[in-house]
């Protein structure tokens, strides 16, 4: 008899933590315990530490991929990892630990589901853990979970876990986090990370990969109200089939939500309504369609759309504004200036837009909010644009994929900020 596996969907999961808290080592222990790593991959590894005069297989190595990381025994850039188990498939982002680096750490961390907090059993909260804690949360990860690594060189000590435990839960109250979990681990040794081990009894939680399996994904977005901005006018010209002269669909990607054939829906920003008469994909008539999927839908009505429009469904619209209100992270090493023009990328729509004013810049490692004329690279702060077009827009914390925008220099067409919608 088959026996048939709930699959539970892509979970999206962000790392981080201070140098050597093992970040590198536990995502290679999740793929070594998890049976995905290649035979030639594993031979490779396992000479290069060898090659060091290491005793244990350095799991690290499957994830520190640049040759400068591996020299100086720290991750800089943030390395995605794709793995996949019998109920669902995983992307793991390695993010830098150092203050400079926040910027890629900003960026791993907007697209994530739950994000993996290591901090070591003999250090403790460190005020990098505050720190990345604190992005984690401006930047709306839903879930966090505190590992608690190296848990074998404090002899596996239930008294040490409950102090970093409680140490935590203080910090994390004044920052407004409340979905936080704490799980004891050593991945080194592999105690709780895939298998339970036989040395941390005290605990009866589950083990990393239990969590991970069962955390919540893209599932939650299916709830969101439905947003479809437009990438592209579809219009065929082919005088061989005359049928397609009066076919228009309008292509793009379910950002959020879920659409059904014969939903009233509203295009913005004009706010025109029709009625959804046909879905397709790949050729194929569809009668719904969900969040991340690609799709072409087709109207009832003539309605003059193009790209960086917005179709919604009509009782369900979003903000539509000139000026925006964001937390900002600067990725330029050229500062914010005033006096310029910026380009406004939000979904598939840009707007010019010019700097309106900075309330505040948050200090990461003491959460103080500062009082700032310009931003310099790796600044996080409040921040107000006034926009040429309206964009329709919610706030971040409801919706990330119309939440969020990036901000492009136009002379040099490189992308200078990346902002949250308040």
């Amino acid at each position: 008899m088959t026996q048939f596996v709930e699959d539970h969907g892509l979970l999206r999961l962000l790392t981080c933590g201070s140098v050597d808290d093992g970040k590198s080592t536990l995502i290679g222990r999740l793929l070594f315990d998890s049976k995905v790593i290649l035979a030639d991959t594993l031979h490779a590894i396992e000479k290069t530490s060898q090659k060091r005069g290491m005793q244990e297989v350095d799991l690290s190595l499957l994830t520190d991929g640049l040759q400068a990381e591996r020299e100086q025994g720290i991750t800089i850039d943030v390395a995605y990892r794709y793995f996949s188990t019998g109920t669902r498939k995983f992307i793991i982002a390695d993010a830098p630990g150092h203050e400079q680096y926040t910027r890629n750490m900003v960026t791993a961390a907007s697209t994530a589901n739950l994000a993996i907090i290591l901090v070591d059993a003999r250090r403790g909260v460190l005020t990098q853990t505050r720190r990345h804690s604190c992005l984690a949360h401006l930047v709306g990860i839903p879930h966090l979970l505190v590992a608690v690594n190296k848990m074998d060189l404090v002899d596996y000590s239930e008294e040490r876990f409950e102090e970093i435990r409680r140490d935590y839960l203080d910090f994390a109250e004044q920052l407004g986090i409340h979905d936080v979990g704490f799980l004891p681990l050593s991945a080194l040794k592999g105690d709780m990370v895939v298998e339970r081990g036989d040395r941390l009894d005290w605990y009866q939680g589950p083990t990393l990969m239990d969590v991970l399996e069962t955390s919540p994904g893209v599932e939650g977005r299916l709830t969101q109200p439905f947003r479809f901005p437009v990438q592209y006018v579809c219009r065929p010209q082919d005088s061989a089939n005359p049928e397609l002269h009066d076919y228009r669909g309008f292509m793009g990607r379910v950002e959020s939500g879920h659409i059904r054939v014969g939903d009233s829906v509203t295009v913005l920003p004009s706010g025109l309504t029709s009625i959804i008469k046909a879905i397709e994909l790949g050729g194929e008539g569809l009668g719904e369609a969900i969040t991340e999927q690609s799709v072409t839908l087709l109207l009832a009505d003539e309605i003059d759309i193009s790209r960086g429009d917005m179709i919604v469904k009509s009782g369900e619209l979003p903000t539509q504004s000139k000026q925006l209100e964001a937390t900002v992270c600067w990725l330029a090493e050229t500062p914010l200036d005033r006096a310029r023009t910026y380009l406004i990328r939000h979904t598939t729509r840009d707007s010019k837009a010019k700097l309106a004013g900075i309330e505040w810049r948050v200090d990461v490692n003491t959460l103080d909010k500062q009082p700032v004329e310009q931003l310099a690279m790796n600044d996080i702060a409040r921040v107000s644009f006034k926009l040429a077009q309206p964009l329709s827009v919610d706030a971040y914390a409801d919706n990330r994929a119309t939440g969020a925008f990036i901000v492009i220099d136009e002379s040099t067409n490189n992308t200078v900020g990346a902002g949250m919608v308040l």
